[in-house]
C-alpha cells in the first residue's frame, strides 16, 4: 500500500485548520531555484556549486504557514547549562525519514519521498530522494542508511540492545539495500505503528550517521582504528565514534563541527564544557524549498546562549532577547510576568497546546513492599476514595492559575479516543463520600492525630516520590497532604533530584510516583497510564512491566484486568486495519476506565512561550511535546524575520 492512498497513523489529534502542504514530489527547472545571497556570493567565487546541483532532483517543496518569507537573521533561542543538548534537536534535528505533519495528525514524506507498506504490515519500503547530499557535499544514499543500522545501531559493540523502535516480536529488523535510493526494513512480524516511531525523535538512527564521514571510527571499515582510540584517550571505538559522530541524545551529537548532517543548520561553534553559547549556520546543502523555488532555511544562523538558571532565561525573554523560547519558560507562574512585558520585549506570548492527559498523574504503585499497603492499593475502593478525597478545584486554582481542568488520565475531548469515564469519574471533590467509603472497608480505627489505622494496628501512611526539577509537582503533592488528612490518609513527600528519583522508582523504592503524564493527544504513542508497557514510566507497578517485557519469566504477574489489556495490546499492533486497531484501543481504555488504577489532577493547561513580533511562519498551534518534537515538525527552516 502507498502512502498516499493508505494512512497507517494511530494519532488523529486535532488542532483546527492547517495552511500546510508537504512532501510535493514536483521538480522545478534548475533556473527557477533561489539561494541566500551569502551563498550566492560563494558560488560566484567557485567554492560551491550552483543551486540545482546542491539540491535533490525533487526537493520537497514545503508551503510557509504564512507567507514566502526574505533570506537573513540570527534566531536566538537559550539553552539551559551544558546537558540540555535535546534543545538542539527539537530546533532542528527532526530530519528522518519521515516526519509528522504540522498539526501531528499523521505521517508526511522527508527524506523519503515515499513509501510502500505490506498487506501484512511488516515490511516497509522507502524510497529516498535521489540526489539527496549531507552538509559536505557527499552524496546521501541506502548505503548510509545500511552503515547506520547495520554497522552501527546493529551492532552489540555500539548498543549491547537494540533500540525497541526497530524491533517486532523482540527481533531486529532486516535490513536491506534495493538500488541506491530505495531502502527495504523488513520485520518478524506486524509493526502498525513503525511510522510513527521513526517521526519521533528517536526513530532518527537512520539518517544520523553519514558513511563516508563515520567509517573512519569503525573498526570494520578502518584497521587503524586503535590507533584514534589511542589518540583519543578513549576506551574502546564505540566511545570514539560516539565523541565524534554522536548518538540521537548525547551532547556529543552537537560536538564536533566536522561531521556531516541534514540537518537545516550545522554546527560552527559547538556544544562542549566551558562553551557559553551554541552557533550554528545554514546548511548550503538544506533538500527543502519553498513554493517560490527558494533553497530553505531562510534564517542565516542560530545563537543559542547558554544560560545555567531558569530565572535568567525568562529575564532573556523579557528583554527581547530571545526570539524564540518554550523550554525553560513553560511554567504558567511565568505566564503573567511575560505578559506583562510584551509590548516591551516586542514578543508574542504563546499557549501551545499540550499532548499530555493530565498536569501530574499519581502512580499508586499496586506492588509496593508494603503489604498492607499493597491490599489497599489493589482495592478499587480505596483508590475512588482517594480520587475523591482530591481537591482538584484548589489544585487548579493555586499551581495552575484556574487554567486547566480537574482531568484523570483519559484522551483529551478533541481525540478519537475519547473516553469520558476514563476522563471524568471521580474528579469531584466529596471527602463526605471518600470517608463513607473508607469507613465501609473496615478502616474506622484512627491514631491521635486523626489518621486511619489499618485494621491490626498501624497508621495508614504513603510514601510520594517526587522531583525537584519540577516545582508544581510538589507544590501539588502538599496541597494533597492536606486533603487526604482530612480523609485520615497520611502522604509523606519524598522530594529528591531527578537521578534519585528515578532510582527509587526503578528499585520500586515508593507507594505513589507523581510525574507528568502523557497519553491526552497521543495515547497510542504514550500508553504507559493504560497498560503496564513502560519500564521507567509505568509505575502503577513496573513489576509488571517486567513480567510482560519477559513473557512471565521476571517481576510479578498483574490481575487478569491488566493481562487482558496486555494482550488487547498485542493484538492491537498486529491489527491489519485502522478499524480494527481502532476497536481493540478502545477496548483498552474502557478496561482502564473500570480499573482507575493511575489518578489524574488537572487537564493540561496551554504551554507558555515567546516568539519575537519580528519572526513570521511560526505556527503558533503547534502542540508541545518530545514525540512530535516541538518546535522540528513545524519546521523552523521556514520561519524568517519581516524587515
Amino acid at each position: 500500500m502507498s502512502h498516499k492512498t493508505h494512512s497507517r497513523s494511530a494519532l488523529h489529534a486535532v488542532f483546527g485548520t492547517v495552511a500546510f502542504a508537504s512532501g510535493a514530489l514536483l521538480a522545478l527547472p534548475a533556473a527557477a531555484y533561489q539561494e541566500a545571497p551569502q551563498l550566492a556570493a560563494l558560488v560566484k567565487e567557485g567554492k560551491l556549486p550552483t543551486v540545482d546541483k546542491r539540491l535533490p532532483e525533487k526537493p520537497d517543496v514545503v508551503k510557509p504557514v504564512d507567507k514566502v518569507g526574505t533570506y537573513g537573521g540570527t534566531l536566538r533561542s537559550a539553552l539551559r547549562g551544558n546537558g540540555d543538548h535535546n534543545a538542539i534537536l527539537r530546533l532542528v534535528g527532526n530530519q528522518g525519514l519521515v516526519r509528522w505533519n504540522l498539526d501531528f495528525q499523521g505521517v508526511a514524506p522527508n527524506l523519503a519521498e515515499s513509501w510502500t507498506v505490506s498487506k501484512d504490515g511488516s515490511e516497509f519500503v522507502f524510497k529516498l530522494r535521489r540526489g539527496l547530499k549531507w552538509s559536505d557535499g557527499s552524496p546521501f544514499t541506502a548505503d548510509d542508511i545500511l552503515f547506520s543500522m547495520n554497522d552501527v545501531v546493529g551492532n552489540k559493540q555500539f548498543l549491547t540492545q537494540v533500540p525497541s523502535q526497530y524491533t517486532a516480536d523482540g527481533k531486529y529488523a532486516e535490513i536491506t539495500k534495493v538500488d541506491d535510493s530505495t531502502v527495504r526494513f523488513k520485520f518478524a512480524g506486524s509493526y502498525r505503528s513503525f511510522l510513527e516511531q521513526l517521526s519521533t525523535p528517536l526513530g532518527q538512527h537512520p539518517t544520523l550517521y553519514s558513511k563516508n564521514y563515520c567509517q573512519q571510527f569503525h573498526p570494520k571499515y578502518n584497521p587503524k582504528v586503535q590507533e584514534l582510540v589511542s589518540a583519543a584517550k578513549v576506551q574502546d571505538w564505540a566511545a570514539l565514534f560516539r565523541a565524534r559522530c554522536g548518538d540521537i541524545e548525547i551532547v556529543t551529537r552537537w560536538g564536533n563541527p566536522d561531521k556531516p548532517t541534514m540537518d537545516p543548520w550545522v554546527i560552527t561553534e559547538p556544544y562542549s564544557g566551558g562553551a557559553s553559547r551554541v552557533a550554528l549556520r545554514r546548511n548550503p546543502y538544506f533538500w527543502q524549498v519553498d513554493t517560490a523555488g527558494n533553497q530553505l532555511p531562510y534564517i542565516d544562523s542560530l545563537q543559542l546562549p547558554i544560560i545555567s538558571e531558569v530565572e535568567t532565561i525568562v529575564l532573556a525573554a523579557i528583554n527581547g532577547q530571545l526570539d524564540f523560547q518554550v523550554r525553560h519558560i513553560d511554567n504558567i507562574q511565568n505566564r503573567p510576568v511575560l505578559a506583562e512585558n510584551a509590548a516591551k520585549g516586542n514578543y508574542k506570548v504563546l499557549s501551545l497546546p499540550g499532548t499530555g492527559a493530565t498536569s501530574i498523574g499519581v502512580f499508586l504503585n499496586q506492588s509496593t513492599t508494603n503489604p498492607k499497603l499493597r491490599e489497599l492499593m489493589r482495592n478499587k475502593e480505596f483508590r475512588i476514595a482517594l480520587s475523591e478525597g482530591m481537591d482538584r478545584k484548589e489544585i487548579n486554582d493555586i499551581v495552575f492559575l484556574g487554567q486547566g481542568e480537574p482531568w484523570q488520565i483519559g484522551p483529551r475531548k478533541q481525540h478519537k479516543y475519547y473516553n469520558e469515564k476514563l476522563g471524568k469519574q471521580f474528579t469531584a471533590y466529596d471527602p463526605k463520600d471518600a470517608n463513607a467509603r473508607l469507613d465501609k472497608m473496615g478502616l474506622t480505627q484512627r491514631d491521635a492525630q486523626g489518621y486511619r489505622l489499618y485494621k491490626d494496628g498501624g497508621r495508614i501512611a504513603m510514601n510520594v516520590i517526587a522531583s525537584l526539577a519540577y516545582p508544581s509537582h510538589i507544590e501539588a503533592l502538599e496541597l494533597m497532604r492536606k486533603h487526604w488528612a482530612k480523609i485520615g490518609v497520611e502522604l509523606v513527600i519524598r522530594a529528591s533530584e531527578r537521578t534519585l528519583f528515578y532510582d527509587r522508582a526503578n528499585n520500586n523504592d515508593y507507594d505513589i510516583s507523581v510525574d507528568a503524564l502523557a497519553g491526552g493527544l497521543d495515547p497510542t504513542q504514550n500508553p504507559r497510564g493504560f497498560l503496564a508497557v513502560h519500564p521507567q514510566e509505568s509505575r502503577q507497578s513496573l513489576l509488571w512491566v517486567r513480567w510482560y517485557e519477559s513473557k512471565g519469566k521476571a517481576g510479578e504477574e498483574p490481575p487478569a484486568s491488566m493481562k487482558k489489556r496486555l494482550e488487547l495490546y498485542d493484538q492491537w499492533k498486529d491489527a491489519a486495519t485502522d478499524s480494527e486497531a481502532d476497536s481493540l484501543f478502545r477496548q483498552i481504555l474502557a478496561i482502564s476506565a473500570d480499573e482507575l488504577e493511575v489518578l489524574g489532577t488537572v487537564a493540561p493547561p496551554g504551554i507558555t512561550g515567546v516568539r519575537s513580533n519580528k519572526l513570521i511562519n511560526v505556527y503558533d498551534r503547534m502542540p508541545w511535546s518530545w514525540v512530535y518534537p516541538t518546535p522540528g515538525p513545524a519546521l523552523p527552516q521556514t520561519w524568517a524575520f519581516t524587515r
